[in-house]
């Protein structure tokens, strides 16, 4: 994609940018010049990628009455590559190389996979010697026969996906990279993964998130495609972005090399957009969609990073994820004749079909809503039948299970701000004990959309340091700096780059002091303007 010329509406100091979240169920659009918003729109989500977002930027740019030119940038969210893990489809078969010997043999690659992902990617598998340790010091030296072998073995089985991982690589990635330079040696047209560039230090979940995203690899540049041809069809002639998991951005290029960077992006898009409609920072964030609620934790105005390994379709991996907690309540929930179950199962898109008010015979939790009398939608005469012991023992149990989700996320004892976001946001007509006060925001039914639209650019580094050998203050601002160049490299403007979050933990087996260091920052994406 070619960056166009500089739309008149930025040259006046407005950055009219367009966000864009491909959900499984829905596709949201909005545009923002600044913090306002133009225009929304909400749509089922299509089969075809360009076709859906050929809509979704038709009905918002009609709406707010934007030429092509006026658009500055545009932000997608996608839920393909997650979907794409559970539902086991459009997976290549995969070869894994972990350079761990005579180490590391305990636990072989995919030991704990479940067996039809395992299957689909192949069992490829292949262990030599190399890897570091802690301190970045080699465990064995690579050697070249061994690794000839291997890239001769898997080219006869004619795989062209393939994850490296090594141990340590995020301390010293050199044999890492020695082994992909000799794979392209050989095999020029290979996908290729790095574990370092993707994952974190725990090698098994740091080599898993490589093994899916080598994976992905067919699937992204198949999905990037349709997403720069949806714009060229409507000649929107700028750059554009897509959302990862941790609320930042990054580019086309990059997205068809990290696709596994997007999961759960939706949750992260929907959390982001909280802040922004609330102008509240730190927050509960409860996002009811059509099948479940997604409760996450803001804390300075991004989602609150999970400490524990992340479970994504049955495989542990260790991205920088946000701390969701999924449960079984939305708009499209099944309800039992007598109102004491709701969900986990539901109607989810169908809602518009299968539903009592849209004439249907399934009685769902938007039907309760609607009986209730707190809501108009659909054929309202459609729910007159039910009772009005039935419909509040539904009512009861839907903010039951809502107010338990976020009793659990809350970071203390005390209550905090609730924002609801989502379509489903109407489920919630009670108080909720765990709440100081709750927070439903125009616009909270796009806030996916918005959550894409205003994302960042950030930069990330972990590595393990030695206080003995260099101090704190010195490692902290050695580390930040990385950070801070990744950030510009990934389109950050330097000039307004921020430290979000420092994380420091002791590793109490190591020797010297060791510490885990992680440092995130994030800035302001910066304008581009035609030279």
């Amino acid at each position: 994609l070619k960056f166009g010329q500089l739309a008149l509406s930025e040259s006046k100091g407005v950055f009219v940018k367009i966000g864009i979240d491909v959900g499984g169920t829905h596709t949201d659009a909005v545009v923002l010049s600044g913090t306002e918003i133009l225009a929304s729109h909400k749509a089922l989500t299509s089969a075809d990628v360009k076709e859906g977002i050929v809509k979704a930027l038709d009905a918002v740019m009609s709406s707010a009455s934007l030429k092509p030119s006026d658009v500055s940038s545009v932000m997608i969210g996608t839920t393909h590559f997650t979907n794409a893990v559970i539902e086991r489809k459009h997976l290549s078969p995969t070869a894994i190389i972990r350079a761990c010997l005579p180490t590391g043999t305990g636990i072989p690659p995919q030991y704990d996979w479940p067996e039809d992902i395992a299957n689909l990617l192949g069992n490829h598998i292949y262990s030599i010697k190399g890897g570091h340790t802690f301190s970045g010091d080699e465990i064995h030296s690579l050697d070249d026969g061994e690794i000839h072998s291997v890239i001769k073995d898997i080219a006869q089985k004619g795989i062209e996906s393939i994850a490296i991982a090594a141990a340590f690589s995020p301390m010293n990635p050199v044999h890492e990279v020695y082994l992909a330079n000799k794979i392209r040696a050989e095999m020029p047209s290979a996908n290729i993964t790095l574990s370092h560039e993707i994952g974190r230090l725990g090698i098994l979940e740091r080599e898993n998130a490589a093994l899916l995203n080598a994976a992905l690899g067919t699937l992204a540049d198949a999905v990037v495609s349709s997403m720069k041809q949806a714009l060229l069809e409507r000649q929107i002639d700028c750059p554009f972005y897509v959302s990862q998991n941790d609320g930042t951005l990054m580019s086309a290029d990059y997205i068809a090399r990290y696709p596994a960077l997007t999961f759960a992006s939706g949750p992260t898009n929907s959390l982001r957009g909280a802040a922004m409609l609330s102008k509240i920072s730190d927050a509960i964030v409860v996002d009811i969609g059509g099948t479940t609620s997604d409760v996450g934790v803001l804390a300075n105005g991004f989602p609150r990073e999970s400490n524990s390994f992340i479970d994504v379709g049955g495989i542990r991996t260790n991205f920088r994820m946000p701390d969701i907690m999924a449960i079984g309540v939305g708009g499209g929930s099944l309800v039992s004749a007598d109102g004491k179950s709701v969900g986990p199962k539901s109607v989810g898109h169908r809602l518009v079909t299968e539903s009592l008010v849209f004439g249907g015979n399934q009685i769902t939790a938007t039907d309760i809503v609607v009986a209730a009398g707190l809501e108009t939608i659909g054929d309202t005469q459609k729910t007159s039948h039910l009772k009005p012991e039935m419909i509040k023992a539904a009512n009861d149990e839907i903010h039951r299970k809502i107010d338990d989700a976020i009793d659990r996320m809350r970071p203390s004892d005390d209550p905090v701000p609730v924002i609801l976001v989502g379509g489903g946001s109407i489920l919630v007509s009670q108080k909720l004990n765990s709440a100081s006060k709750i927070i439903c925001p125009e616009h909270a039914g796009v806030a996916n959309a918005i959550g894409a639209a205003i994302a960042q650019v950030g930069g990330e580094v972990e590595s393990i340091v030695s206080y003995s050998k260099i101090k704190r203050e010195d490692a902290i601002a050695q580390i930040t700096q990385e950070a801070k160049a990744k950030a510009v490299l990934a389109g950050a403007d330097g000039n307004f780059v921020r430290v979000l979050d420092v994380e420091e933990t002791p590793m109490s087996y190591m020797d010297d002091n060791a510490v885990r260091l992680r440092i995130k920052v994030v800035g302001e994406l910066k304008k581009l303007v035609k030279s």
